[in-house]
């Protein structure tokens, strides 16, 4: 079986990590979890190094500050490469993400090389989201999938699994963005490339506990972003 990485980026999520740690590495022994933690006054750094004691599948790094969801990925994705692990995912730590769906983005990442948990590619799969929340949140991929041309339902998805290839082939050095625009970013990119995506049908069920993440930069980021990718696309073609 090929080597499995779950990048989990953390900020305050200690209430969530004893439950969901071990559920993804119940699912089989190709699967290890990497958390990359921002510095969490919550100890959350600490309850993981408590859960490396009992797996050595739980790996952590530790950053110093709360530097943004894009680089923490990149980080992980860095670390995925150099250890040579076939396949990584991208999860967030607070049960929104149905670790029970990780083996179906595995199925699907046999045959396409990007497969994406999508809320939106199945009508509109998303519980306990405020009405304002959902409409901003399907509103921006639908003003994604219009700038960019980019034939992908859920471009803001944080839920997702890339063939180590797919990494390989990005500059990942380049890749500076954070939240809604990271994700579309790396899809984008890939897409470009002309690897082949795949949307996978989830439901999305709001945090159970803690405060989300979600600020007003991130969207105005991603409003941004997405020119920002057609005009480099424009000039550079392919090797954007």
């Amino acid at each position: 079986m090929k080597r499995c990485l779950v990048v989990i980026p953390t900020f305050n999520e200690a209430d969530n990590l004893p439950k969901l740690v071990p559920t993804v590495l119940g699912l089989g022994t190709h699967f290890e979890v990497l958390i990359v933690d921002d510095n969490s006054p919550d100890g959350t750094a600490g309850i993981v190094r408590e859960l490396q004691k009992a797996d050595s599948r739980v790996h952590l790094l530790e950053r110093p500050g709360k530097m943004g969801l894009g680089t923490a990925y990149v980080t992980g994705f860095k670390y995925a490469l150099a250890n040579g692990y076939d396949y990584v995912f991208e999860m967030d730590a607070d049960f929104s993400h149905d670790p029970a769906e990780l083996p179906n983005l595995l199925a699907r990442a046999e045959k396409y090389d990007l497969v994406i948990g999508s809320r939106y590619v199945s009508g509109v799969n998303v519980v306990n989201w405020p009405l304002r929340r959902l409409i901003l949140s399907y509103g921006a991929n639908v003003y994604t999938r219009v700038v960019t041309g980019m034939p992908v339902k859920d471009a803001t998805s944080g839920f997702k699994c890339f063939n180590r290839r797919v990494l390989e082939s990005i500059d990942l050095d380049a890749i500076h963005s954070n939240g809604y625009a990271f994700q579309i970013e790396m899809n984008f990119r890939a897409w470009r490339k002309g690897f082949r995506l795949f949307e996978l049908p989830i439901v999305f069920v709001d945090r159970r506990v803690g405060q989300s993440k979600m600020s007003k930069h991130i969207v105005y980021e991603a409003v941004w972003m997405v020119w920002k990718l057609k005009f480099k696309s424009l000039v550079k073609g392919k090797r954007y």
